[in-house]
């Protein structure tokens, strides 16, 4: 049957995989090796009946069909099946054989043949026309796993550093309020909750610290992050001589929305613990560190209705806020779950031209580091 110098073949049952005992092996002088593993030494001594020099001159002819068949196909890879034993009943041959032609570059290509889907060759053409042979063994499902977790270690080792678009998506409230009485601010900032929603999107930078398995890395910024802080209640926020106040609305006016919106660009720098488990996926991830920023832009805005007509007031402005932004932040999760949280350590407007309190943001990372 190998003749032609293919490398291994095994003989076994059609409906069910035999527990391997007796084997023959021939090497030939061309350095081809016959393997021959049968259920016990009476099947092995029905191999006479088997016509292997018809097999081999029609396994040849097959190869060169799928061979042409490669070279005229729109797509990478082309299977041809062909049944021997239907077309020439009662010789002993297989009942299927499955030829795999995959394409490499331009002038070779690769074969590879299954005899009834439980051993095979692999017949590859380099540029010259000359053909060279292997054995193909069909691996179980361990030794694929095996073989997919040794790759993804090894991607991990070899990437140092990456650059990942980040997304957080969270809550806003404002912490450590202190009455300002002053500024007539006698009661704390109530704020609707689901209203005070948090956006962040930004490319952080990943830098591995240490050796090919260490799992600590540096990363670093920008980001771009949007606050919203709706209030409860019929309030509004004021600004009116240099001093932002929350007051409640007296005209009538029932409002749908009340908030204050704000836009930053920020400049996280963090340390990251990642650990990884035998089959190299993420487990469990920490992240820690601070950050600097600065202030883009800010805006109110009110939705009421008013004689059955929907209204829209937007009014863009500094609103005494703090201009440069400073905090601390970090990050928990394992696997695909991950948690943020971002505290603003100066407080979110100026000394004595505004409510005194501080900012705390968050949520869920939708995707990141």
């Amino acid at each position: 049957m190998l003749g032609a110098g293919l490398n291994e073949a095994r003989a076994t049952d059609l409906t069910s995989r035999p527990v391997l005992k007796d084997t023959i092996v021939v090497r030939l002088p061309n350095q081809a090796t016959i393997t021959l593993v049968v259920r016990d030494a009476a099947q092995l001594r029905q191999m006479k009946n088997y016509q292997l020099d018809s097999l081999t001159s029609r396994l040849a002819s097959y190869i060169t069909q799928a061979e042409k068949a490669a070279q005229s196909a729109s797509t990478d890879q082309v299977t041809v099946q062909f049944y021997p034993d239907k077309d020439q009943p009662g010789k002993n041959l297989p009942e299927q054989i499955r030829i795999t032609t995959r394409k490499k570059k331009a002038n070779t290509n690769r074969v590879d043949v299954m005899l009834n889907k439980t051993f095979g060759v692999s017949v590859t053409t380099d540029e010259n026309g000359n053909k060279s042979y292997g054995s193909m063994e069909t691996k179980s499902k361990e030794q694929r796993q095996a073989q997919r977790d040794s790759n993804r270690v090894k991607a991990l080792q070899r990437k140092s550093s990456s650059i990942n678009l980040i997304m957080d998506v969270g809550l806003n409230a404002l912490v450590n309020q202190k009455p300002n009485v002053g500024l007539g601010q006698t009661g704390n900032v109530d704020l609707r909750t689901a209203g005070s929603r948090y956006i962040n999107l930004g490319f952080d930078s990943e830098t591995r610290l240490g050796g090919k398995r260490s799992p600590v890395s540096l990363i670093v910024g920008p980001e771009f992050s949007f606050n919203n802080f709706m209030l409860s209640g019929n309030n509004k926020w004021v600004n009116a001589d240099g001093v932002t106040t929350v007051v409640k609305e007296t005209d009538g006016r029932q409002f749908e929305k009340s908030k204050l919106t704000t836009s930053s660009v920020n400049l996280p720098l963090m340390l990251q613990l990642k650990l990884h488990d035998s089959h190299g996926k993420s487990t469990f991830h920490l992240g820690a560190g601070g950050f600097v920023g600065y202030r883009l832009g800010s805006h109110t805005k009110l939705k009421y209705i008013s004689e059955g007509n929907v209204y829209k007031d937007k009014d863009e402005g500094s609103y005494n806020l703090e201009n440069f932004l400073y905090g601390a932040q970090g990050t928990i999760g394992y696997g695909s779950l991950q948690l943020f949280a971002k505290y603003n350590m100066n407080e979110l407007f100026k000394t004595n031209a505004g409510p005194s309190a501080q900012v705390l943001s968050f949520g869920l990372r939708i995707f990141g580091n």
